[in-house]
């Protein structure tokens, strides 16, 4: 260890990491010494010892826990890692899975949070990919092996072996957090941190979900749902041409899902939506983004020939289809799980370029309990964020 500097040397401090003076405003006296912005001065030892840094988070402690706001140690990057000063974090309705303790292998307390807006405070080792500065992001998918099957044919998503942010490792509820660097993604300079974070799942989950079902311009998509994940459907159905039809038990919603660029409103509590996408020639896709089986199920027969369902909202009942219906007019379901980091670049890309937002209510750190209850009763228009640093 480098000779231990007096507290009167200001030089040998700084060329210790340590700035200030014994007589500067920064340093205290207490009984081991004098402390020096996060160094320690012990005379009876003749050392400096290191103040490990903290940082304000959110945790559930335990499944089935209460989001608690908690002091923990700033993380630092590992081998192959960046550590993001997060700017703001979405919060999901799958960041349910956490605090419900409903997902597989979950370690507890964990800081949930996949959607990741920030910047990248430092680096660890091997990490050439990524800098000090840039504004990134990190979403649902948190790494891959890179050896896996799936891996191995470029379906990272798919990884065998995938990291999940929130999840497997700490997420986003907090003022720092650490990634691996392939679970990066770069952002627009010209894209709002509390806009972006929300395009980092329910954007890459609508835009990948329509833009890999071969729709085209002036194809009918109708968007099921004008929630979180449904507002952002019909934006991107409109950017690509399509005619949109929004479905929703909401009539109230019709002047706004117009305004977000549907062509048509189907109100499903007042008429049979399937029998109404019929009525404009079936729809070649069908997006369903509200989490409702019996939804999804009564909006099927809607689909026109070669129509496709695809799912992207989570809910654990089954959706029922007869194989009748999907054989006459080779019809098909399926569904799409969001993306990995270079189409949340796509997204955050394509967003910026066509100024689709998400609609956010935006809420401290210190309030993350209340903000996902908000969430979680359905309140929120439309995504909640959290700002760690606002």
């Amino acid at each position: 260890m480098p000779q231990t500097p007096t507290h009167t040397d200001a030089q040998t401090l700084t060329r210790h990491g340590v700035t200030g003076s014994p007589s500067a405003p920064s340093c205290r006296t207490d009984p081991a010494g004098v402390r020096f912005l996060g160094w320690s001065y012990n005379f009876s030892i003749n050392r400096l010892t290191p103040f490990m840094a903290t940082m304000q988070a959110v945790q559930v402690p335990e499944a089935g826990g209460d989001l608690e706001v908690v002091d923990v140690p700033v993380p630092e990057p590992g081998p192959n890692e960046v550590r993001v000063r997060v700017e703001a974090c979405g919060i999901c309705h799958s960041d349910a899975f956490v605090k419900d303790g409903t997902f597989p292998g979950i370690d507890y307390p964990r800081i949930p949070g996949h959607e990741v807006a920030g910047v990248v405070d430092a680096v660890g080792d091997d990490v050439d990919a990524w800098s000090e500065g840039q504004r990134v992001g990190v979403g649902w998918h948190g790494g891959h092996c890179f050896t896996c099957d799936a891996c191995r044919e470029g379906d990272f998503v798919n990884c065998e072996n995938a990291q999940i942010c929130g999840i497997s490792y700490d997420g986003g509820y907090a003022e720092y957090m650490t990634a691996p660097q392939e679970a990066v993604a770069a952002m627009p300079d010209d894209l709002p941190f509390d806009e972006a974070a929300p395009l980092l799942c329910a954007g890459i989950t609508t835009f990948n979900g329509l833009r890999n079902s071969d729709v085209g311009p002036g194809d009918l998509v109708a968007v099921q749902g004008i929630g979180g994940l449904g507002h952002l459907g019909i934006q991107y159905a409109a950017s690509f041409g399509c005619e949109v039809a929004a479905l929703s038990t909401s009539s109230d919603k019709e002047e706004l899902a117009l305004d977000l660029g549907a062509d048509h409103f189907i109100d499903a509590s007042a008429v049979n939506a399937a029998e109404a996408l019929q009525e404009l020639g079936g729809a070649d896709v069908i997006l369903a983004t509200a989490p409702s089986s019996a939804a999804i199920t009564s909006i099927t027969g809607g689909l026109g020939r070669d129509g496709s369902l695809v799912i992207v909202a989570v809910d654990g009942e089954p959706v029922q289809v007869s194989p009748m219906e999907l054989i006459q007019g080779r019809k098909s379901v399926s569904g799409w799980p969001s993306g990995s980091a270079d189409d949340s670049e796509d997204t955050l890309d394509f967003s910026a370029l066509t100024g689709i937002a998400p609609m956010i209510e935006t809420y401290p750190l210190a309030e993350a309990a209340d903000a996902y209850d908000r969430m979680i009763r359905n309140d929120a228009r439309f995504r909640v964020v959290l700002t760690p640093g606002g």
